[in-house]
């Protein structure tokens, strides 16, 4: 694997010592190559644990400031560091298959705008996955048809095509992109030895899309 050649500014213990401070809270720092989810905190007890991608080691002050204030408040805007993930997307990227050609702007609907609002509006902005307009398939193939898909392999959100009609309601393809957007941000549970997709955390999480009942009332009378 190719290494980064990044001028790293801080270490882990500064960090770690730095959101200590700010929190007031002990801290559980790991740092990570995850570039699904770039920051997450969980506290349990006095403790905040906090996973966070390496690529925040060369960060300037300003950006790790609003970082530990995230890390304070588990919530808020966090326009720096958006813009700090957006700067070096191309580090965060893994390698896709040569044949894996994005395109996303579709017919009806153009699929990084909508990527881009939900993943303000809902993800802070971490979710650092590419997407695409999937293939065409058959009419035949309808009753098998998936209308998104995420790859974690490849860090890579594909939506089926037949969602870029003019019958299909906003909300609608919005919840299919933020549905697989959140499979990117959770990744996949390990339960009693078994690997879950669709956890309870993740079932929970589907319902704070503003238009999770509407979305779920659509598909159910309506076959695409």
């Amino acid at each position: 694997m190719e290494q980064l050649n990044l001028n790293f500014r801080h270490n882990e213990n500064y960090l770690k010592n730095l959101f200590e401070k700010a929190t007031g809270r002990e801290i559980s720092l790991t740092l990570t190559d995850n570039s699904t989810s770039m920051l997450s905190v969980k506290s349990k007890g006095e403790t905040l644990y906090v996973r966070l991608n390496r690529i925040f080691l060369e960060a300037g002050t300003e950006v790790v400031g609003e970082v530990a204030e995230f890390i304070k408040k588990r919530r808020g805007k966090t326009p720096l560091i958006s813009g700090f993930i957006r700067e070096r997307r191309e580090h965060l990227k893994k390698k896709a298959p040569r044949r894996l050609n994005l395109c996303t702007s579709g017919k009806y609907y153009d699929l990084l705008n909508i990527f881009e609002s939900i993943n303000r509006a809902y993800f802070e902005g971490f979710v650092s996955a590419t997407i695409t307009w999937g293939k065409e398939r058959p009419r035949y193939a309808v009753r098998k048809r998936t209308l998104g898909s995420y790859s974690s392999h490849i860090n890579a959100i594909r939506i089926n095509p037949v969602l870029d009609n003019p019958r299909v309601p906003g909300f609608y393809i919005e919840f299919i992109v933020y549905h697989e957007m959140l499979h990117a941000y959770i990744g996949v549970k390990n339960k009693n030895g078994r690997r879950s997709a669709h956890s309870k955390e993740f079932r929970e999480g589907e319902k704070v899309f503003k238009d999770y009942e509407k979305a779920v009332a659509w598909e159910k009378i309506n076959r695409i």
